[in-house]
């Protein structure tokens, strides 16, 4: 209730204090100010003395006792203690949208986000209390880490989770297996191989943002649900390249060295805004090129299908990256230089790795040849070629839409692991 009255009266009937008395008392003295005035009706005799020393164990002032009419008049002040005063959830009406494809109503997260906007810095000792409930004094002090707004939660969380949440596909179901063939030994093994490079680096996409969620304050829920929805991405997406490196019999290639230290690298991060500009914005941005370019060249409508299922999702991570990193460097133009410091630290510590590996370089080249005859391979190696290419043109758009200058940005790409992710 907006409104806060000086003083309400309530009728508890005969109901004793452990009888369901409280049950109207509370409620009613949660509608009053420190030092409104609660009238309470009784007819339970039981409640004299109980409500006296209830009163005094909640730090209210019971300050009389009166007889109305055969009946108890108990009147209470309100103590300065208990949940603070304020506006109430159910004060706010949430707007109820159709939905142009179902014709029905519905409530957005996006619409929850505008009735109970993200503070600047969240409060540790409001606990695990959703954003918008009054919190009871007296808690305690959890140790999350990310507390401001402008280090975790891009305006446009939101809109992305409601997105990840009516995009969720089924890797058995929403596949067409039954197009998979056998394919020629060297365009299978290819496969094989893309499929399990794949896996191998969606892993790190699953375990990267698991560390961070623990961190998140709840007042900015919607960024740890939305990392949820990306584990749950990335987990079906492991699931579905693994089902295809095994679907004809090829089996999983080889993990690299080169794969296992370049992802090793990605948990060094303790900073969110740092591990996220690394894994999504780097990472997982390069992988929508490498995602397009299987779907491309896919031998069959089921590893296209994949190739595509999995980019659309991989986009809507990289557009959270994006978002995060260009709404915090819009309010800390520091935030810059330390960005530059984390790729060119993760650069020096992959010095030694001077080109992609060399399982993945053959099978993305066989991949686009359809086989492994000369003329086809040279037409592989090309596109392959091509690839690389476009994967650094991307990263550059990347960074300068997420606040980079184009210098800055050209710098960057250049120094991304050749491992892609």
């Amino acid at each position: 209730m907006t409104d806060t009255p000086a003083a309400i009266a309530v009728d508890t009937g005969d109901l004793p204090l452990g009888g369901g008395l409280l049950a109207i008392v509370r409620p009613a003295l949660d509608r009053l100010a420190h030092g409104g005035v609660l009238a309470v009706l009784s007819s339970s005799r039981a409640a004299r003395d109980d409500l006296s020393t209830w009163c005094r164990i909640e730090r209210h002032e019971h300050s009389c006792l009166t007889d109305e009419n055969g009946r108890d008049r108990h009147l209470i002040t309100r103590g300065a203690l208990g949940v603070p005063r304020g506006v109430r959830e159910h004060d706010v009406t949430l707007p109820q949208r159709v939905d142009p494809l179902t014709g029905r109503p519905r409530i957005t997260s996006a619409d929850v986000l505008a009735a109970a906007p993200f503070p600047a810095r969240a409060d540790r000792s409001t606990g695990l209390a959703p954003r918008g409930a009054r919190v009871e004094p007296g808690g305690p002090e959890y140790p999350f880490a990310l507390v401001e707004r402008d280090r975790v939660a891009p305006p446009e969380v939101a809109q992305l989770f409601d997105q990840a949440t009516s995009s969720q596909w089924d890797a058995s179901r929403d596949i067409p297996w039954g197009d998979v063939r056998p394919l020629h030994p060297a365009l299978e093994a290819a496969i094989g191989q893309v499929m399990t490079f794949l896996a191998e680096n969606e892993l790190s996409a699953l375990y990267v943002p698991s560390r961070f969620i623990a961190r998140i304050h709840p007042a900015y829920a919607e960024v740890a649900m939305f990392l949820a929805t990306q584990m749950a991405d990335e987990a079906r997406h492991i699931d579905v390249f693994l089902k295809r490196a095994r679907a004809a019999g090829g089996g999983l290639g080889v993990s690299s060295a080169t794969s296992s230290r370049s992802l090793l690298s990605l948990f060094d991060p303790e900073d969110f805004t740092e591990a996220s500009f690394l894994l999504s914005v780097l990472g997982e941005g390069t992988f929508l090129d490498l995602l397009r370019y299987v779907e491309e060249h896919a031998p069959d409508a089921a590893t296209a299908e994949i190739a595509r299922r999995t980019r659309v999702d991989e986009a809507r991570h990289v557009h959270f990256g994006v978002a995060h990193v260009r709404h915090a460097l819009s309010t800390d133009e520091a935030l810059h230089r330390r960005l530059e410091d984390a790729v060119r630290r993760r650069a020096a510590t992959l010095h030694d790795l001077a080109s992609v590996p060399a399982p993945i370089h053959d099978a993305l080249t066989v991949l686009a040849a359809g086989s492994d005859e000369p003329r086809a391979i040279a037409r592989g190696h090309e596109r392959y070629r091509a690839l690389l290419d476009d994967m650094h043109e991307g990263r550059i758009k990347r960074l300068i839409t997420a606040g980079f200058s184009p210098e800055q940005a050209q710098a960057l790409s250049d120094l991304h692991t050749p491992n892609f992710m």
